[in-house]
């Protein structure tokens, strides 16, 4: 085997957890995709016959690569917070069958990264966002993260403080149970199949919080209030005529076809059996690129 061949080989070995890094940062698998392709970039221009630990070096290849296009969307504001004057802002939601996840895909949301958290993850500054899933998510030392950030250890681990308590902060509780929460999202499937008001009153919490993120071609939307977001549902029916149960990151969630193609992907926060927070894609575009078949 060639040295070339063998780095190849090295790499492969490292492109799931490299994946996984820059899906939390970005929010976006083909961002993340075209992230860890220019690491294996910078890897095959690199000497690297010193480095000890290679995975930890492509995982800090892999930070600096996700800074510089966190700092981007930044300077041309191209992207809106998660609820910033009325836009939304989803991450890509990454499906799966209900009966269990791929292995690439149990990696890329592994420790429960929800739609719901990866939301709050694009509130952070980048700078923050680097240093919280650089050690926070991945152990990452901050000798290692102030590196990337160019910043010094004691200021890295101030950012990493302030965004978990960010984190933690607006998080929303969580049900953890699977087969509850697969019984909460098919009685709200139920009911707003059925146009049955009062059932979606009893499955939402009063408090619910709908964010919908249709692109640019289709208005964006939050709404709060279970009255509000039941008639919601019961207007948008269709979207849960043809709803397939799946998990949306590790928890039970539905996707949407019609026509041919996928009409949306919801995603579901749930607590005491409740959905406090529900979290709809419906851009076109973007649900063209996840290419999820009926």
């Amino acid at each position: 085997m060639t040295g070339e061949s063998f780095l190849a080989e090295r790499f492969e070995a490292e492109r799931p957890q490299l994946r996984a890094v820059a899906y939390r940062m970005l929010g976006s698998i083909a961002e993340a995709e075209d992230a860890v392709q220019e690491a294996w970039l910078k890897l095959s221009r690199s000497d690297v016959s010193e480095v000890r630990n290679l995975g930890a070096w492509l995982t800090t290849v892999v930070g600096r690569i996700c800074l510089d296009q966190l700092r981007s969307r930044t300077s041309r504001r191209e992207e809106p917070l998660p609820e910033q004057d009325g836009q939304v802002r989803l991450p890509d939601p990454v499906v799966s069958g209900l009966a269990t996840l791929d292995p690439v895909h149990e990696i890329l949301v592994a420790d429960s990264v929800g739609i719901a958290l990866m939301v709050i993850l694009e509130t952070l500054s980048p700078a923050e966002r680097v240093a919280f899933v650089l050690h926070d998510m991945f152990e990452v030392p901050f000798d290692g993260i102030a590196e990337v950030l160019g910043r010094t250890s004691a200021s890295t681990r101030q950012l990493a403080s302030r965004a978990r308590r960010r984190v933690q902060g607006a998080t929303p509780a969580a049900d953890a149970d699977n087969s509850r929460k697969r019984e909460v999202v098919e009685a709200f499937l139920s009911a707003a199949r059925g146009g049955d008001f009062e059932a979606l009153l009893t499955v939402l919490d009063p408090e619910v919080v709908a964010r919908s993120d249709g692109g640019t071609l289709v208005p964006s939307a939050l709404r709060r209030g279970a009255a509000e977001v039941a008639s919601q549902a019961i207007t948008f029916a269709r979207f849960a005529a043809d709803g397939r149960l799946v998990l949306v990151n590790g928890s039970p969630g539905v996707v949407s076809f019609g026509d041919g193609r996928t009409l949306s992907v919801m995603s579901f926060t749930i607590h005491d059996g409740r959905i406090t927070a529900m979290d709809i894609l419906t851009d076109p575009t973007r649900l063209a690129a996840l290419g999820l078949k009926a």
